[in-house]
């Protein structure tokens, strides 16, 4: 008889760490692993990588960040901290927040039944602010990643949940209505819209988010323009036309203070 107290359903967590950060992967995988007890559906894979900023000037310099493979959905968080072990509890309560809030939902559209409570669009108030970009010099950053997928067609709704799910700040999709590329995303009010076109709200597929519009169309630049744009307006994105491609993009900060590119597919 095995005196193990281990479950036999433990998760394995992949860690990787930049910078030194001693101690600190085993703390994060004896964690993480037991975020298997929040969601009733199997979370087949984790990963988590440990980064520790050289410059002694940030304030909270170990970012840790988490993709989790939840019955094949991808759940995504990321957080800013002073010590790896304060950035590891961290992430751990920022993804049970997730799991436990989009749980119901998935288990709903399976068949089974959610549990009772209310239905409210409104984001809530987590224990961790949004991670600060590195310090980079606008003159130094540049476009190290690059990004194209097909927008899905979906209703403002849909990809509120989608962009909650994976902890972005922002998600660029096709209004389902409209058939309009288009990016939601936070302000300070809640959630905002833009489209390549500005369109009339009534004109959207029926949603329940309670957002706000931008009247403005997307502007048509090329990308180095929308890279000196961005950097004089110190914006954490921007939403635009590719001139030279004619497709909806969005360029922007990556925490290490470089660019990343988003674009659509063919």
């Amino acid at each position: 008889m095995s005196n193990s107290l281990e479950p036999a359903n433990a998760l394995e967590v992949d860690v990787t760490t930049h910078g030194r950060l001693p101690g600190a992967a085993d703390y994060a995988r004896s964690k993480i692993s037991e975020i298997v007890g929040v969601t009733r559906l199997p979370v087949l894979h984790a990963r988590v990588r440990l980064t520790r900023h050289p410059d002694p000037a940030v304030r909270q310099p170990v970012v840790a960040q988490a993709n989790l493979d939840v019955d094949g959905r991808l759940v995504r968080a990321q957080v800013e901290a002073a010590t790896a072990r304060e950035a590891v509890d961290r992430l751990d309560d920022r993804l049970r927040r997730r799991l436990e809030k989009t749980s119901g939902h998935w288990e709903a559209r399976r068949g089974r039944q959610p549990e009772a409570v209310p239905h409210k669009w409104r984001r809530q108030s987590e224990a961790t602010r949004r991670p600060s970009y590195f310090p980079r010099p606008a003159d130094d950053r540049q476009i190290i990643r690059r990004k194209s997928f097909t927008l899905a067609a979906c209703t403002v709704d849909d990809a509120a949940r989608e962009m909650e799910l994976l902890d972005y700040d922002f998600h660029l999709f096709t209004e389902k209505g409209t058939g309009i590329a288009s990016v939601l995303y936070h302000d300070d009010s809640g959630y905002r819209l833009a489209q390549v076109i500005a369109v009339s709200p009534d004109q959207l597929a029926p949603f329940e988010l309670p957002l706000t519009f931008s009247s403005q169309s997307a502007p048509c630049i090329t990308v180095e323009q929308a890279t000196e744009r961005l950097g004089i307006l110190g914006l954490p994105f921007l939403f635009f036309i590719d001139a030279a491609q004619g497709r909806a993009s969005v360029l922007y900060r990556r925490i290490d203070g470089h660019y990343g590119l988003i674009s659509p597919a063919g």
